[in-house]
């Protein structure tokens, strides 16, 4: 018993980091064993129900409970913050504390907006050496460790478990990933005084309030959000079954502790989206769209089929718990080339009810291939409906529309740059670096170097985003 408690001490051993690593005023101590594979665990302790906090409980027990961070006690920026401060001051004179910056791997356990969450602080930190992430899949649909390979199923929260999950990340590989950058503006009719109303939007959108000489929609009385997201932003009667999901888990929360029968109600949502009273409104009554293919090109409008309910904008190949609605296009008979999570386009696909989602089911299935883009703007004016559903990454919201000629909504998506994640042999995404795979046109890694780079600077999740006051966005131009 003795040799095996030794044993399983030696494996964890090569995962921990000392303490002295997270004090405020580090000491050295070079003397602390060399790990493999150094990790630091953030865990949102109120995701997967009593699932979160019996596996903090778990990791915290078998690592050092300093390198394993509870999302409900604080922010993860502040946390990586103090990490790499420390490292910086460290690693001079501190072989251990390089090797631990050089090596550093990230968990994340949580739903896909943690696990985003996350991710948008990684990134807009701009470390010198980012570490990349692995995902626990702790949420409903799990699509972000679904689509790098680490599961969709709320996994076991026992020693074996983690040990198993463990070892997965000391074995995994690394591959780029895009990530899209969001800007929300909209603005209140002149028969109103005030703006409109706080909105529950994604913690990853933030609001601010700017007045600009040159920007049209940066006057008085004006809404502008920023921020990002990696897997989708989607519109229409997709989001809206979201929404209602999420409304009914917010106000009941004590029936939705189950994941299969979660995923049931959320599968009853969609048919009754389908066949209800009042049908969710076309897409292309709502919006125009535009598209740019790459940077420096003009802006183009796309056509939307007319019985299109839902439109989705999706950067990797797993949406509503592990489908694909891109598919496999077939090069011989499409103009459109695979999904790439590398390449700095995201696709736009198209769904006319939950009965065609049904498609996603069969192997071959997909939803209506509409374009691949670098950018690509929404423009809503006074027309079929007094508000829409939008969803980012798992969270959805009620998006007001103009109700009045002079009103104005827009949304805007661009390429803004990339981070690490870790992958397993399950792994589901490709890269365009893929050697058995056709190449697609590449596409800059880091913000465009226009007169909107400050505007995209930061991803958005950390609080370090920030603007300055005398930068101007293209949707006002565009607009006009």
């Amino acid at each position: 018993m003795g040799g095996s408690n030794c044993s399983e001490m030696d494996y964890f051993k090569e995962f921990l980091i000392p303490d002295y690593i997270f004090d405020l005023h580090p000491a050295k101590k070079s003397d602390f064993y060399f790990p493999k594979c150094p990790v630091v665990v953030f865990i949102n302790s109120k995701s997967g129900g009593q699932q979160g906090t019996a596996l903090l409980e778990t990791y915290r027990r078998l690592l050092n409970k300093s390198q394993v961070f509870d999302l409900e006690e604080g922010t993860p920026q502040e946390f990586l913050e103090r990490i790499y401060r420390n490292l910086d001051k460290l690693k001079k004179d501190d072989e251990l504390a390089d090797e631990i910056e050089k090596k550093l791997r990230l968990i994340v356990a949580g739903g896909d907006g943690t696990a985003g969450w996350l991710l948008g602080v990684v990134c807009d930190l701009n470390l010198s050496r980012p570490p990349p992430i692995a995902t626990v899949p702790l949420g409903t649909g799990n699509n972000l460790p679904f689509s790098f390979g680490w599961g969709k199923k709320n996994p076991g929260t026992d020693k074996e478990s983690v040990k198993v999950f463990l070892n997965e990340v000391m074995k995994a590989k690394e591959i780029n990933i895009d990530n899209w950058h969001i800007i929300l503006k909209m603005r209140a009719s002149t028969d109103s005084c005030e703006p409109l109303g706080p909105l529950d939007l994604p913690h990853s959108l933030h609001a601010f309030h700017r007045v600009s000489n040159t920007n049209s929609m940066d006057k008085e009385g004006h809404n502008t959000f920023r921020g990002g997201f990696w897997n989708y932003f989607s519109m229409g009667m997709d989001a809206q079954v979201s929404y209602d999901f999420h409304s009914e888990r917010k106000q009941h929360p004590a029936k939705f502790k189950n994941q299969i029968k979660n995923q049931s109600t959320y599968f009853k949502l969609g048919l009754s989206a389908s066949l209800g009273k009042k049908p969710s409104s076309n897409i292309s009554d709502l919006a125009k769209i535009k598209v740019m293919n790459a940077p420096g090109d003009d802006w183009k409008d796309l056509d939307i089929p007319s019985e299109i309910k839902s439109i989705i904008c999706v950067n990797l190949p797993s949406f509503s718990g592990g489908f694909n609605p891109w598919g496999v296009p077939n090069k011989h008979t499409t103009k459109f080339v695979p999904m790439y999570v590398d390449d700095g386009l995201i696709e736009v696909v198209g769904f006319k009810n939950a009965f065609h989602g049904l498609l996603l089911l069969s192997k071959k299935g997909h939803g209506v291939r509409i374009a691949q883009a670098h950018r690509i703007l929404f423009e809503f004016h006074k027309g079929a409906a007094k508000d829409t559903y939008m969803r980012m990454d798992g969270e959805p919201w009620k998006q007001p529309l103009p109700e009045n000629d002079d009103a104005t909504v827009a949304v805007e998506i661009s390429h803004h740059g990339q981070v690490k994640m870790l992958t397993t042999s399950r792994c589901i995404s490709r890269s365009k670096n893929d050697v058995n795979e056709p190449s697609t046109p590449m596409m800059p890694t880091t913000p465009m170097t226009d007169d909107t780079d400050e505007e995209r600077r930061k991803f958005g999740a950390a609080e370090t985003f920030k603007l300055l006051d005398d930068a101007d966005i293209d949707i006002a131009a565009s607009l006009s």
